[in-house]
């Protein structure tokens, strides 16, 4: 197979350092090239400690970010590990150039370009490209993503909350008026910034609910619920922050609109992921655990029946930095590439 040559673009930030790391021993990929503002003209072992002498990255140099610094590389793909609000900048012209897109910021992901300025409060300079992205969360929108030239990657907290709540969502088992969602993210889920909040004495020993009621996720979150039930959709969302470096762990209430038991949600979650080799079901004996995902690009999903209130109870943990970034952008590139899904994952 020729492998791919590929751009990151913020390539040093948590989500951006997790693709160089993983696409680097991709065996199908060339990395051609590492943008930063703040790091341009270094090494990258001058600026990832873990580049060996004998890593074929260690010369490799960051450079500015912009499209046209990629017109001698013969760049196939970009990934776009920049913040919401500045992807769409570089997203066109290196369409226009055919290069492929697989952007982890939101600024494809919503597909109505009102809502992305209601939740993100400023215009959106790319709406045309919004019925041409796909939303690219691969167990759901797999045939799409083969053809896709641009990908928008899912948020990590929706990414946690969909794999769970959309196979009863289209199996139309609750009511989804009644839906109440509570996630715990770890801190690296904001980026790497300096942001007071952010620092160690502040989440250290500290857990805390921030960016309610009108969290910006919620737009791609009520989003795919709506296109899987078919209906306008609103539900409650609250996010909290927990000291933990990666992770998200997440708790899903509904009140169910069938006669439910344990077997019948098992059997619906058996046909909807009995072929997705990252997605592990845990049923409803055993619960999903941070630790047992970190690292990994796999996400594990749990549920249960509360026999005293008569609540669907849905569970699920991932790796917001792999299954809930880098790791599913990879997903979606080896999709786009009709390569085996794991190449660069692990099992």
């Amino acid at each position: 197979m020729n492998k791919a040559k590929i751009a990151i673009f913020g390539a040093s930030g948590y989500s951006g350092e997790e693709l160089v790391k993983r696409l680097a021993e991709h065996p199908l990929v060339e990395l051609g090239c590492l943008t930063s503002r703040q790091y341009a003209g270094k090494k990258a072992s001058e600026v990832f400690a873990w580049v060996g002498n004998q890593s074929p990255l260690r010369n490799l140099e960051f450079i500015e970010p912009g499209a046209g610094s990629l017109d001698t590389l013969g760049i196939d793909f970009a990934f776009l590990a920049l913040p919401h609000g500045v992807a769409f900048e570089f997203a066109v012209p290196l369409l226009e150039r055919g290069i492929k897109v697989i952007d982890l910021s939101a600024d494809f992901r919503v597909k109505d370009a009102e809502v992305y300025k209601r939740f993100y409060k400023h215009e959106h300079r790319a709406p045309e490209l919004l019925k041409k992205s796909v939303y690219g969360l691969p167990e759901v929108y797999r045939d799409e993503i083969r053809g896709a030239e641009l990908v928008a990657c899912p948020g990590c907290y929706p990414t946690s909350i969909l794999l769970p709540l959309l196979p009863v969502v289209r199996a139309k088992m609750i009511r989804l008026s009644s839906i109440i969602v509570n996630s715990l993210s770890g801190v690296s889920g904001a980026g790497r910034k300096a942001d007071a909040d952010l620092l160690f004495v502040e989440c250290h020993e500290s857990a805390r609910p921030y960016g309610l009621p009108f969290h910006r996720h919620l737009s791609e979150i009520e989003q795919e619920i709506a296109n899987a039930a078919e209906e306008k959709v609103l539900i409650q969302f609250a996010p909290h922050l927990i000291p933990l470096n990666r992770g998200i762990i997440t708790t899903v209430h509904a009140d169910p609109v069938i006669e439910l038991n344990v077997d019948s949600l098992q059997a619906v979650y058996e046909t909807a992921y009995r072929s997705d080799r990252f997605i592990r079901l845990l049923g409803s004996s055993r619960y999903p655990d941070v630790k047992n995902v970190a690292f990994t690009n796999g996400a594990q999903i749990a549920w249960r029946i509360d026999s005293r209130t008569g609540r669907v109870i849905l569970m699920s943990a991932i790796d917001n930095l792999v299954k809930g970034a880098a790791g599913q952008a990879i997903q979606c590139f080896n999709i786009m590439n009709a390569w085996d899904e794991g190449i660069g994952l692990g099992s």
